[in-house]
């Protein structure tokens, strides 16, 4: 009992310092962070459908193997049908605009040629002396 005492004694005193805030995340990693978040929920969700399906499978076997022996089973008691999650669609990053409404993938004005026909030049255009 006697060395228990410093020993909780010195851990008391420690603990305290080691609480230290850790910095914020960055975006990237927040971002990161989120999406394995979103990937979690939607595997507990595909973990509950399958739970859901062979629950349903179980007591169907049970009630196929009863009346063929001849015992009498109850009506099943209602329940919600088994939702299917889906495949796993990640959501966009909150600041991000979609590639159309961005505008980068094309010019802002309507092109009057096509851009490789041009008067000038491949040296003209690289700026050397001929």
């Amino acid at each position: 009992m006697k060395p228990l005492a410093p020993t909780l004694l010195v851990l008391m005193l420690i603990t305290p310092f080691a609480q230290a805030k850790l910095p914020p995340l960055s975006p990237d990693a927040q971002a990161k962070a989120d999406e394995a978040k979103a990937k979690a929920a939607w595997s507990d969700k595909v973990a509950a459908f399958q739970l859901c399906r062979s629950m349903d499978k179980v007591a169907e076997s049970y009630r196929q193997s009863a009346k063929a022996a001849g015992k009498e089973t109850k009506p099943a008691t209602p329940t919600p049908p088994c939702a299917e999650p889906g495949a796993f669609v990640a959501a966009a990053p909150a600041g991000s605009k979609p590639i159309e409404a961005s505008g980068a993938h094309s010019p802002p004005s309507t092109a009057a040629t096509p851009p490789s026909v041009s008067p000038a030049t491949q040296t003209q255009l690289q700026g050397a002396k001929k």
